[in-house]
C-alpha cells in the first residue's frame, strides 16, 4: 500500500548534463570515425528503405535492418564498420526507423528523413546501453576509445541512462542523460500570469513585467554577411576556405549560445515566479513562411516579410515555450497554450473586439469604452483571461513537458 502511494505522488525527471571533452588528435580521429560509420549506416539503410517504398514493398523495420548490419560488418567491402561499436550503429538504425515512421504518419508534422552529408549535418552518435556507461570524476569511458576526460563544470545528478557524443564547431561534447525519481513537486508560488510574445518586446506579462529582446542575430548579422562574402571569394576545399568556414561556424555558435543563454534565464525566472503561465499558441512555422511565391504568382512585400521572418526566428519563441514547459513541470507548475485569435484586438476592460482598437502597433485604445494602454500589455491580459476560462472548462490541457 505504501509503494502504491509513493509512486502515485512521484515523478521521473530526465535531465542531460553536457560537457566539453578534452581531446587530442588521436581521440578526435576515433570519434570522427565512429560518427562517420554511423552516418554511413544511416545513408545505406535509408537508401534501401526508400527503394522499397518506391516499389510498393513493406519497410524492413529495425530488427531486419540490424540483420543487414551484421552482414555489412562481416563484408570485406564494409569491414571498417566492425572497427566501431555496434551499439552506436544499432541506435542509428533505431533512430532511422522512428524517423521513417514519423515521416509516413499522417498525424505527425515531421518530414521524411534525408541523407546525411559530412560537414552539413551534425556529427554525433549514441551509446544506448547503460551497462556500458562508466563515469568517474571528470572522465567518461567510451567503448572502442577508452577513458576520456571532460570539463567537469557541474556534478552529474541521477542515474546515467544514455550517452551522446557530438561535434559542435571545432570541439567534441558528451551529453549524459540521467533519470531520477522525486516526490511530486508543489510550486512555491500560487500566481497566474499571461504572456504576449512579440517583436518589439520579447514577452510582455499581464503583471506588467516586460522582457526586452536580445537580438543576438541582428547584432552580428553584418559581421556574418562580411565573413560569408569572404568565404565566397576563396577556392572551395582549400586550406583558406576551410579556415574561413570554421570562422563562420564559430560566429553561428556564438549567436546560438547567446540566444540559448537568454532563453534559459528568462524561462527559469518565469518558472520560479509563477505557478501557472498562459502563452499564445503561435504557429511559428506558418508565421515565418517565405513570401516569395512562384514565378506565375510572385509574392508581395517580399523584402519586408523576409525581415519579419528573421526577427521571428531570432526570438526563439518555440524554444522558450519548450524550456518553460519542462521547468514549470519540475517545479510543480503548469503551462497552457491559448488560441491567439483576437487577443490583440479585444479590450481587456470591456471585451469589445474590433480592428479599430489598434490605431497603431504599440497603442491599444478601445473605441467603445475608451480604455487605453500598451497594446502588448492589453493582449497579455486577454491571454490570461482566455486561458483561465478555457482551462477551467477543460478546453485546453497543460503542455506536456
Amino acid at each position: 500500500m505504501f509503494v502504491q502511494w509513493y509512486y502515485m505522488f512521484s515523478m521521473v525527471i530526465r535531465k542531460a548534463f553536457k560537457y566539453r571533452l578534452k581531446t587530442n588528435q588521436a581521440i578526435e580521429q576515433q570519434l570522427g570515425r565512429i560518427a562517420g560509420c554511423a552516418r554511413f549506416v544511416w545513408n545505406r539503410a535509408l537508401a534501401i528503405e526508400l527503394e522499397r517504398l518506391g516499389t510498393g514493398e513493406k519497410l524492413l523495420g529495425y530488427a531486419e535492418l540490424c540483420a543487414l548490419l551484421t552482414v555489412w560488418r562481416h563484408d570485406p567491402a564494409t569491414a571498417f564498420l566492425a572497427e566501431c561499436p555496434v551499439h552506436t550503429q544499432q541506435q542509428t538504425l533505431r533512430d532511422l526507423s522512428r524517423a521513417l515512421r514519423d515521416g509516413l504518419s499522417k498525424s505527425s508534422a515531421k518530414r521524411m528523413p534525408r541523407f546525411k552529408k559530412k560537414g552539413r549535418d551534425l556529427d554525433s552518435f549514441r551509446y544506448p546501453d547503460p551497462k556500458q556507461l562508466k563515469l568517474e570524476s571528470g572522465r567518461v569511458f567510451l567503448p572502442k576509445i577508452g577513458w576520456v576526460r571532460y570539463r567537469d563544470s557541474r556534478p552529474v545528478v541521477g542515474t546515467p541512462a544514455v550517452v551522446t557524443v557530438s561535434r559542435r564547431g571545432e570541439h567534441w561534447y558528451v551529453s549524459i542523460q540521467t533519470e531520477r525519481e522525486i516526490a511530486e513537486p508543489i510550486h512555491p508560488s500560487t500566481t497566474e500570469v499571461g504572456g504576449d510574445l512579440g517583436i518589439a518586446r520579447f514577452v510582455t506579462f499581464s503583471s506588467g513585467e516586460v522582457v526586452e529582446p536580445l537580438d543576438s542575430f541582428r547584432k552580428l548579422e553584418d559581421k556574418l554577411a562580411l565573413e560569408q562574402r569572404r568565404l565566397a571569394r576563396k577556392q572551395k576545399g582549400s586550406a583558406n576556405w576551410k579556415e574561413q568556414k570554421a570562422r563562420i561556424s564559430r560566429l553561428h555558435i556564438r549567436i546560438a549560445d547567446a540566444r540559448n543563454d537568454f532563453l534559459h534565464k528568462v524561462s527559469t525566472r518565469t518558472g520560479k515566479t509563477h505557478a501557472t503561465v498562459y502563452l499564445e499558441d503561435l504557429k511559428v512555422a506558418n508565421m515565418s513562411a517565405s513570401a516569395k511565391g512562384t514565378t506565375e504568382d510572385p509574392g508581395r512585400n517580399v523584402k519586408a516579410k523576409s525581415g519579419l521572418n528573421k526577427a521571428i526566428l531570432d526570438r526563439g519563441w518555440y524554444e522558450f515555450r519548450r524550456q518553460l514547459a519542462y521547468k514549470l513541470r519540475w517545479l510543480g507548475g503548469t503551462l497552457f497554450l491559448v488560441p491567439p485569435r483576437d487577443t490583440s484586438r479585444r479590450c481587456s476592460a470591456c471585451g469589445h473586439t474590433a480592428a479599430e482598437n489598434r490605431p497603431c502597433q504599440a497603442v491599444f485604445r478601445c473605441v467603445q469604452c475608451g480604455h487605453s494602454e500598451n497594446a502588448d500589455l492589453n493582449a497579455a491580459k486577454n491571454v490570461l483571461g482566455a486561458g483561465q476560462a478555457l482551462s477551467a472548462c477543460g478546453a485546453i490541457k497543460p503542455v506536456a513537458a
